[in-house]
């Protein structure tokens, strides 16, 4: 297990706000000379704690304007139907995340869509025919308040 010490930190946060700089700009914002940067950055990627690069698109950009918070209940909460209901939910690409729950709902669900008649369809062809989802229950967002990405490292 890797020690994330103040160094580290400083590397990670300089990453989750610009993930495409280069080395040399990276090791100057954090006070390290290229090579100890690079062998940090990559101990960070070997060790598991950066997990991937990726580019953050707006989804009204690309028209997915609408977001659902869905909740879902199973009829049954053994290992078994958690299992086959995850394996099943991973597979749409409309499902951008997927929490095991505590409380009223087994999962919760962040899922995008274009418009109101798509996301019926979700419901319709590829939420509710999944085997064991006793209950549904959805809550629209008007309006992003705080969107972060960046974890709180201090």
């Amino acid at each position: 297990m890797i020690e994330i010490d103040g160094l580290n930190r400083r590397i990670l946060d300089e990453l989750q706000s610009d993930g495409r700089m280069t080395n040399q700009q990276l090791s100057e914002r954090v006070g390290l000379s290229p090579s100890p940067c690079l062998r940090r950055l990559r101990q960070l990627e070997e060790e598991g704690v950066i997990s991937g690069y990726v580019a953050l698109v707006d989804p009204d950009a690309v028209g997915l304007g609408v977001t659902a918070f869905v909740r879902v209940r199973l009829d049954r909460q053994d290992d078994r139907h958690l299992a086959r209901f995850e394996g099943a939910i991973a597979a749409i690409p409309e499902v951008m995340e997927c929490y095991l729950m505590t409380g009223e709902a087994d999962y919760q669900l962040r899922v995008l869509v274009r418009s109101l008649a798509e996301f019926e369809d979700f419901l319709r062809y590829r939420l509710t025919p999944i085997a064991g989802v006793a209950q549904v229950t959805t809550s629209f967002a008007l309006r992003p308040v705080v969107y972060k990405t960046a974890l709180p490292l201090d």
